[in-house]
């Protein structure tokens, strides 16, 4: 392994579901020695990207989500589509959860994956609506997050001028290295070039992703 860290910038939102899909490869990504994942949230979903949960975009979704399913195993279960999909008033709209795992990123760093990963197993598998500031206090209480829940909870001004940084620096780096959508993986290279993996190596053999990133 290398005797400097390597940085791999994760590019993502967390209401796209090919970076549910990622999950297990970035929770593989963070146990190896000598690679830091840093989070990058391009804020694809809030915003002008947010709109209403309708009938028509819920099929669009829950159609779109099986092909996930069946492609890489992450689960997408009734309960999701029922309380998540199917609510009336519903909102697609990644702004909260951007804006929690800013919260985690200010407060509790090392947690920001954690949280990530338990925002998208609170939506696809048990239903939560991650859109909502309650349900996502409440689910960084639950991983012992009490100050980044507070932060989410009181959603300050300095906290919101964090988060549009953050979307900012996000959307350049995808600029950068010429790529649209999420995710995305971008790894920094001597003299700080950029250098793109792609989402498709998320999915693919572990040990091929390693190579990808750890090539010189």
């Amino acid at each position: 392994m290398p005797s400097m860290p390597t940085t791999v910038t994760y590019l993502f939102d967390p209401l796209c579901g090919w970076c549910y899909a990622a999950a297990p490869a970035l929770q593989y990504l963070q146990g190896v020695d000598g690679v830091h994942v840093s989070l990058a949230p391009t804020g694809l979903f809030a915003g002008a990207g947010a709109r209403p949960m309708d009938a028509q975009f819920a099929a669009y979704a829950w159609s779109n989500d099986q092909r996930i399913q069946q492609l890489t195993g992450q689960p997408f279960t009734q309960a999701y589509r029922d309380q998540i999909l199917g609510a009336a008033s519903g909102r697609f709209d990644s702004g909260p959860a951007t804006l929690a795992l800013t919260a985690v990123a200010q407060t509790a760093p090392e947690s920001e994956l954690e949280a990530l990963h338990a925002l998208q197993h609170a939506r696809y598998v048990e239903g939560r609506d991650t859109a909502e500031p309650e349900v996502l206090a409440d689910l960084l209480r639950a991983l012992g997050l009490a100050d980044a829940a507070a932060l989410t909870h009181a959603a300050t001004a300095a906290l919101h001028n964090l988060v549009a940084e953050r979307i900012a620096s996000a959307q350049a780096t995808l600029r950068a290295v010429g790529a649209r959508g999420v995710p995305q993986l971008v790894v920094a290279g001597p003299g700080g070039a950029l250098r793109l993996i792609g989402g498709d190596a998320l999915l693919g053999p572990r040990e091929k992703l390693l190579e990808h990133i750890l090539a010189a």
